[in-house]
């Protein structure tokens, strides 16, 4: 896995679907540097089982986001047409309809290879037939990577899970909740911080009071 925390996020210009369902071509982060936090998310593959369940909570949560002036950006090596007909799909027949932030057509595995996130690598088999080995099995696809953008595109936060395990959407809001403490006040966030709670100062005085004081 590519450790991507401290440094500025990959860039890539690329296709979408925006809105529940408008193709934006030319879609890249780099437009919300200076304006917004994005929290940039992949999945496996459009029409599967866990994926629909975490997009979808996503988007449950997305006033949540936007209070913290934060975009949510999905992402998978799926087509921008089976993002389309996927988003027009309603839920109880397996479908995302409803889901309004951007997905992200990574069709070429070139934005989950560069953030780290592909499951797998090509090989040659005893034929020298080329061949993909990975997790994903027969298929190219990425693991359940998050990152946490900040407003001057730098990675501050990135989780990466295997294929079973949803994520969690309170914990990214924590992250974001945290990092964004950080920046406004200077403290840094001990362990199980949440907002509301003190922060404390990096030095050992601060370390010494924060401790006495829990």
């Amino acid at each position: 896995m590519t450790m991507l925390v401290g440094k500025k996020a990959p860039v890539f210009s690329a296709d979408a679907v925006v809105n529940g369902g408008d193709f934006e071509d030319n879609f890249s982060l780099t437009q919300y540097i200076g304006k917004k936090h994005v929290l940039f998310f992949f999945y496996p593959l459009d029409f599967t089982f866990v994926c629909p369940t975490e997009i979808i909570a996503f988007q449950d949560r997305i006033a949540d986001f936007e209070k913290r002036g934060v975009q949510v950006v999905g992402c998978s090596v799926d087509s921008k047409f089976s993002h389309w007909a996927w988003l027009n799909t309603p839920k109880n027949d397996g479908g995302i309809q409803g889901v309004e932030y951007p997905l992200v057509a990574d069709i070429n595995k070139t934005i989950s290879t560069n953030y780290g996130v592909i499951a797998g690598h090509y090989d040659y088999n005893e034929s020298n037939e080329l061949i993909w080995v990975g997790n994903g099995g027969e298929a190219a696809v990425a693991y359940r990577g998050l990152f946490l953008i900040d407003k001057n595109g730098i990675v501050r936060h990135q989780v990466v899970n295997d294929m079973p395990l949803g994520r969690n959407i309170d914990e990214a809001l924590r992250m974001i909740d945290a990092l964004q403490f950080f920046e406004d006040k200077g403290d840094v966030c001990p362990a199980n911080w949440e907002q509301g709670k003190d922060g404390m100062k990096a030095t050992a005085e601060g370390v010494a009071d924060y401790l006495g004081n829990h």
